[in-house]
């Protein structure tokens, strides 16, 4: 898997195709990112001390990291990308439209 926290993506694939959003959190074990406002899910709770009115409340659920794409910021669209060691050691990602370096 080659998306890190802060990447920009967008889904490619289920209910929010075409939604950017950007990785909140990388759970490598189980290969699932949550990504800002993408796959809303709503729980019914009951009132208890953290939440004492209870109800319906919305949050972001995990997606598999095949069903989103990297977005690149100079082609301003999902790439697909390749690694590259750099002269000092460093590995970075960069994007195979227009070879241009995406980590900062």
């Amino acid at each position: 898997m080659q998306l890190k926290k802060d990447d920009k993506v967008k889904v490619i694939v289920g209910k929010d195709k075409g939604k950017v959003g950007k990785v909140l959190k990388v759970n490598r074990k189980k290969s699932r990112l949550l990504v800002e406002n993408i796959n809303i899910v709503k729980r019914h709770t009951k009132p208890n001390a953290q939440n004492r009115q209870g109800g319906i409340l919305e949050s972001e659920a995990p997606i598999h990291w095949s069903n989103v794409m990297l977005m690149c910021n100079k082609c301003i669209e999902p790439v697909r990308v390749k690694k590259k060691t750099l002269d000092d050691g460093k590995t970075v990602r960069i994007c195979r439209k227009c070879s241009e370096i995406i980590d900062v």
